[in-house]
């Protein structure tokens, strides 16, 4: 008699077993999920703690020039202008993209003014501000990677079956990719001396 109560209890192991399977699947697949979400929040603070270095260089930059181009203002307070709208953007990744861009574009406008003036391109302040904004460039080229990296990977995870189930279920959305849209700004700007 116990012995068939034990048989028949079998499919019920089994069942259990299997909920309990998926129960593990779900919290393991959610886990990764929010693990995923936060590499991308830490690594979109990289970008913005980058971006910001840029943006208290410019003004140092600014005044350089101003002292050998001072008839040049309309540059000068393009580039201004152009920063503080960089700097003030907080929202998406694609509209701080836009902001960028022109950012860079009024950057490239203030390096070509300087090719115009010999004595800046000397300049030992000039230089060193040079030097520091091609570092910070590169910094902001390696923050986007790994921020580009980690969207891929939840945007992968939230797109992919059977993690996609789980994604929709607690509301995982893909992330927006922090891209320069013209493939000319994707360049650092050039700095010849």
């Amino acid at each position: 008699m116990m012995i068939l109560a034990q048989a028949e209890m079998v499919p019920l192991y089994i069942v259990l077993a299997v909920i309990l399977l998926v129960v593990i699947w779900v919290v393991a697949t959610y886990n990764v999920l929010v693990r995923l979400r936060q590499h991308v929040k830490e690594s979109w603070s990289g970008i913005d703690t980058e971006l910001r270095r840029r943006y208290d260089l410019i003004p140092n930059l600014v005044e350089a020039v101003k002292g050998y181009a001072a008839h040049e203002q309309q540059v000068l307070v393009a580039v201004t202008e152009a920063r503080n709208r960089a700097a003030g953007s907080t929202g998406s990744p694609e509209s701080q993209a836009r902001d960028e861009n022109a950012f860079v574009g009024s950057l490239r406008q203030l390096f070509a003014l300087a090719e115009n003036y010999p004595d800046l391109k000397a300049n030992e302040n000039f230089l060193q501000l040079q030097k520091e904004l091609a570092n910070t460039e590169d910094r902001i080229q390696a923050a986007r990677r790994f921020y580009n990296a980690n969207v891929r990977d939840i945007n992968t995870r939230v797109e992919v079956f059977p993690s996609n189930l789980i994604a929709g279920m607690f509301k995982f959305a893909k992330e927006e990719f922090f891209e320069i849209e013209d493939a000319g700004v994707r360049l650092p700007p050039q700095v010849s001396l």
